[in-house]
């Protein structure tokens, strides 16, 4: 059969008919799993902002991207045309945290498992990674770090700030440093023994010292 014969059959006006019951399984599995989806998100979420939309956002993908894969299924020109439809989406969004690159690829992949028949997979392959995520992401193997600003007026100030910060914190890292007359500006990045912060006031009572400021740190870091 040459290439002319191909097209000339009928093979590209086929449709294979969907029936209700797959349509409707996939639709409340795909809902299911993108809700699971949204839940492991908004645990395992460390940003600055949480973005609810987002979340939603999760479980509407998963739903889309079954029903989309369920369209192409059933008919080659319906595939073709859909892939050409969706060459031209440009996305603007942009994506802060890394993390949210996996989710998006997650509900995308359970979409098309759900639409391909796979239910078991897209089930126990979704549990596995959310398990896996929680265990992770969540899990804490170190103290949260705080910078310390501090500003003194001379180096003795600074010399004493610096011995009292190291007996009241468990680490303490200098960052930065800038001085002027009769002004000494302190980057530090400590680590606290305990949830106790009182130690700032005292800091701040010291002679010599003009401010004293304590920010908790969410950035990524070593260590």
């Amino acid at each position: 059969m040459t290439f002319q014969d191909i097209f000339k059959s009928s093979f590209l006006d086929t449709v294979s008919a969907v029936s209700i019951l797959d349509i409707l399984l996939t639709l409340v599995f795909s809902f299911g799993i993108g809700l699971f989806i949204f839940y492991i998100y908004k645990k395992t979420y460390q940003g600055v902002m949480y973005s609810s939309s987002f979340g939603v956002t999760l479980i509407a993908l998963t739903m889309i991207t079954s029903q989309v894969i369920l369209a192409v299924t059933s008919n080659v020109v319906l595939s073709l045309g859909m892939v050409g439809a969706l060459s031209i989406v440009r996305f603007r969004t942009a994506i802060k945290e890394p993390l949210d690159i996996a989710f998006l690829f997650w509900s995308i992949a359970v979409g098309i498992i759900l639409a391909a028949g796979m239910i078991p997979l897209a089930v126990i392959g979704s549990v596995i990674i959310g398990l896996i995520l929680l265990l992770f992401v969540n899990r804490k193997s170190h103290k949260n770090p705080y910078i310390v600003v501090l500003t003194c007026e001379n180096h003795d100030a600074e010399t004493r700030a610096m011995d009292y910060l190291q007996n009241q914190v468990e680490r303490c890292v200098v960052k930065s440093k800038s001085a002027q007359r009769d002004l000494v500006e302190l980057n530090l990045e400590i680590r606290l023994k305990d949830d106790n912060t009182d130690f700032v006031n005292e800091l701040s009572d010291l002679p010599g010292v003009h401010s004293t400021v304590l920010v908790s740190y969410n950035g990524d870091y070593m260590g």
